[in-house]
């Protein structure tokens, strides 16, 4: 068997905040209410927009990116996901050429045809100019077609489709309608969660698109036949236990399967609700919102007294980004409110107004070179050296810190431990140590 042949469209945009998003999460959610196993996965690093998608599709959303990821296991995470569904949609990262890999990379390896989304507020003639731009700025790229978004209305949207270069596929058109927009805050769109009428605003997308071209199914794609080779079972017996709470939500499935594939057994507790920890021998403290919860944080001392004694015991834990600042000794939210957090790894941090890290980056630990990315509006002060900094893959210029005390081991780095299964492991086995 060489190839698997499944229908898949990558959906892209001019730039961020074009709805991507949102149209992605719409269209899943149309072909399921069809009686379609629909599978989708976002181009590039992300938490937020997969749980949005998850919830509109029904089934788990996975990275591709050619770097991170690496192209093998973006073929084998394709392949698996072609035999079983029957259309795969790809969201994009930004702009579809912006990155290095880009979207328009991924969907040129794999022949996945893109679609344009832009966002046509404000815009006339101009919108066609876009288009052609994206169409042939990569005369090789399978472009399929365009569909605005943020139109006012039906007037809008034929002058929008006269401007459009004959040779470009018009999809159509959806409203500028904030019933359907999905809200957002300083990391990007609210935690599917926590948004009370989702599913309102999923149904509604939905029935907007019924109304488009996108409502017929594109052409089927052959992807490769590509299996994912197993890691050795490293962590066979060890038993992990993962926070996650709407404090600290921002977690690959893939690292999660990673950890279970190396044998771990994995507990989730959450740092904002349990008086106690499970019985485990590692923790995962991964990234998320600890500053929109300061006082629950700070008040649920039974937990904190654990992860200390935890600590003391020289058990493993690794923290990434939310769960850096959560082992920080304080934080501070947005409007300098400061409470403190659990005081494992000397340091404060406190939230900024802007961006204070995005990006790639990989990082050579004594555990081996693992590659992810960071994303943050904190800064930290600590007295403590590095261990370790990240390396940024864009222009190869040293990147975060990372910091370990005893087996705590904490970083800004989101790390995607498929990259390294075997360095990975080392994170989380009891008595390791390097």
């Amino acid at each position: 068997m060489n190839a698997i042949t499944c229908p898949a469209l990558l959906l892209s945009a001019p730039a961020s905040g074009q709805g991507k998003t949102t149209v992605t999460a719409g269209l899943a959610r149309y072909h399921r209410d069809q009686g379609r196993t629909v599978r989708v996965f976002k181009t590039g690093p992300d938490f937020l927009d997969p749980m949005i998608l998850e919830r509109a599709s029904g089934q788990p959303v996975y990275q591709l990116d050619l770097w991170m990821v690496g192209e093998r296991d973006c073929k084998a995470l394709l392949c698996e996901a072609a035999q079983e569904a029957d259309l795969i949609l790809i969201e994009g990262v930004m702009g579809l050429f912006d990155g290095t890999p880009s979207s328009a990379d991924l969907a040129s390896l794999f022949r996945v045809p893109v679609l344009a989304l832009i966002n046509a507020h404000a815009m006339a003639q101009t919108f066609g100019a876009v288009v052609h731009g994206l169409a042939h700025y990569r005369p090789s790229l399978p472009f399929s077609g365009v569909l605005a978004n943020r139109v006012a209305g039906p007037s809008h949207a034929e002058l929008l489709a006269e401007s459009l270069p004959p040779e470009v596929r018009y999809y159509g058109w959806l409203p500028r309608d904030g019933e359907i927009s999905l809200p957002d805050r300083h990391l990007g769109l609210v935690q599917a969660a926590e948004i009370a009428d989702l599913e309102t605003r999923l149904d509604a997308i939905a029935a907007l698109i019924a109304k488009t071209g996108l409502a017929e199914l594109p052409p089927a794609v052959a992807f490769p036949a590509v299996a994912r080779e197993p890691p050795p079972p490293l962590l066979n017996g060890v038993r992990i236990g993962v926070a996650r709470d709407m404090a600290f939500a921002f977690l690959y499935p893939a690292n999660l399967e990673t950890l279970q594939a190396l044998g771990a057994e994995l507990t989730f507790f959450s740092p904002l609700t349990d008086a106690k920890l499970p019985e485990v021998d590692a923790i995962y403290l991964p990234g998320g919102y600890p500053e929109l919860h300061l006082d629950t944080l700070a008040g649920n001392e039974p937990l904190r007294r654990a992860l200390r004694q935890h600590h003391e015991s020289a058990k493993p834990i690794y923290a990434e980004c939310g769960g850096l600042l959560y082992t920080l000794e304080s934080l501070a939210d947005k409007e300098g409110y400061r409470a403190p957090m659990l005081g494992l790894l000397p340091g404060h941090a406190a939230l900024q107004t802007k961006l204070a890290g995005l990006g790639m980056q990989s990082v050579a630990l004594p555990e081996g070179e693992l590659r992810g990315h960071t994303f943050h509006h904190s800064r930290l002060e600590t007295p403590l050296q590095a261990l370790a900094h990240g390396r940024r893959q864009r222009d190869g210029k040293p990147g975060e810190a990372v910091y370990r005390v005893g087996r705590l081991t904490a970083s800004y780095l989101h790390l995607y431990f498929a990259s390294h299964p075997a360095a990975a492991a080392q994170l989380f086995t009891p008595g390791s140590s390097c």
